[in-house]
């Protein structure tokens, strides 16, 4: 009897000692191929991939009476709503939803079931949430979910009820919220919504579908651009990168940030073009073995021109550089994500994470990244996604990533 005890006691805090000391892993490769669901939602997504995990909350009372309670709210709103804000209220968290449901995935959570599992070997290793990765993983597992909940209710207050974004001038919803058709297009997309929801047992489900709906008729689905990448765009790149000397360059990569165009229809700016040719300049000196385009669809609003992509371009087509030495990151939207982005991409394409890399660009926007955009940093993403090392001119500048670069961001959902 004694020996069965101490064997339950070795079980119980040596699973939760293995959990907590798990950490995430560059090999561990992130389901749902870049789209815009596991770009914002990984905890969700997870959960969605793993039908034992599914069961245990589709099972719980209280996670299920939400669930058939708010499908019989949506189902209300289609006959009660006269009005577009009538129906987006049915449709988001309450604080109280999210705390409740929180409480519910702490009791639930157990190292030896299906959701102590997912935990362990899903959600810690993909770095998603890594920001709190020092907290026990029932509570890691408790912030993710309520990370995720705020970002589905962000993006229904944008994308369906108007509310201003962090950056309106090119984030802002596609649709005027105060037209006569807009009660109508509510009505048959909250109508949509229901005839795909209406049959699950899944708390989130509902929420979670009414979010990836207003992204999509919104034409914000930004967060994907380019995905798969390390299947198409990327591919290239990503198969030279397995067979390259290291030790034979200074820098991994060379970061070019995209400059957009401010004009209706301009591809590529001037500005962009001249960024290109400092990124090749260094490149054929021979400082690292790939040059990284970096920047999504951001200026103007809704331009169908991605900065990224059409550098690529421009670098193969005008200044022969190899597709092959070429990485692009196409969903940056900031500078402060040009560079996060950027890490998450060498971390994920296997670079050694300890090399420096470098930034290629005009001489503002380096001495930008210098001096003033660790204060943007915090401020707007919670942490710092790399670290300076030495200037190395007017327009370069070494960095080292960061780990905390993985974690994401469903506040920023074209650019989480």
């Amino acid at each position: 009897m004694k020996n069965s005890f101490l064997l339950l006691i070795f079980l119980v805090f040596g699973l939760n000692a293995f959990a907590q000391e798990a950490r995430p892993l560059q090999q561990y490769q992130l389901i749902g191929q870049g789209s815009v669901k596991t770009k914002n939602y990984y905890l969700l997504s997870l959960i969605k991939h793993d039908p034992a995990v599914i069961r245990l909350l589709e099972n719980d009372a209280v996670l299920a009476d939400i669930a058939v309670k708010r499908n019989a709210a949506i189902n209300a709103s289609l006959t009660a709503c006269k009005d577009y804000i009538c129906f987006t209220q049915n449709l988001k968290f309450t604080d109280e939803q999210i705390k409740t449901v929180g409480e519910r995935l702490a009791a639930l959570y157990s190292p030896l079931n299906a959701l102590g599992k997912l935990v362990k070997t899903q959600l810690i290793p993909s770095g998603t949430h890594v920001l709190y990765e020092k907290l026990a993983p029932r509570q890691l597992l408790v912030k993710a979910w309520e990370i995720e909940a705020a970002g589905i209710n962000q993006v229904i207050g944008v994308y369906a009820e108007g509310k201003k974004p962090n950056y309106p001038t090119i984030d802002s919803i596609s649709f005027n919220v105060h037209s006569k058709g807009y009660t109508t297009q509510m009505f048959n997309a909250v109508a949509t919504l229901y005839d795909e929801t209406r049959n699950s047992k899944l708390f989130f489900q509902a929420p979670l579908t009414a979010a990836l709906i207003f992204l999509d008729i919104n034409e914000r689905t930004d967060a994907a651009n380019d995905e798969p990448m390390a299947a198409t765009v990327n591919k290239a790149a990503v198969e030279k990168a397995k067979t390259v000397d290291w030790n034979k360059y200074k820098y991994s990569v060379i970061l070019v940030p995209g400059a957009g165009p401010g004009e209706s229809g301009m591809a590529l700016s001037a500005e962009g073009m001249l960024r290109c040719r400092l990124g090749a300049n260094r490149y054929f000196e021979g400082l690292a073995p790939f040059i990284m385009t970096s920047g999504g669809r951001v200026h103007p609003f809704k331009t169908k021109f991605c900065e990224a992509d059409e550098m690529k371009k421009y670098l193969i087509e005008s200044l022969h550089v190899p597709a092959s030495a070429i990485i692009v990151e196409p969903q940056a939207r900031h500078t402060t994500t040009n560079i996060r982005n950027g890490v998450r991409l060498m971390y994920h394409y296997g670079f050694p994470f300890g090399k420096p890399a470098i930034t290629c660009t005009d001489k503002s926007q380096s001495e930008y990244i210098e001096k003033t955009m660790a204060e943007r940093c915090m401020k707007e993403l919670g942490y710092m996604p790399y670290k300076l090392g030495k200037r190395l001119s007017d327009t370069e500048q070494e960095f080292y990533p960061l780990i905390e670069s993985l974690q994401i961001n469903p506040l920023e959902p074209l650019d989480p």
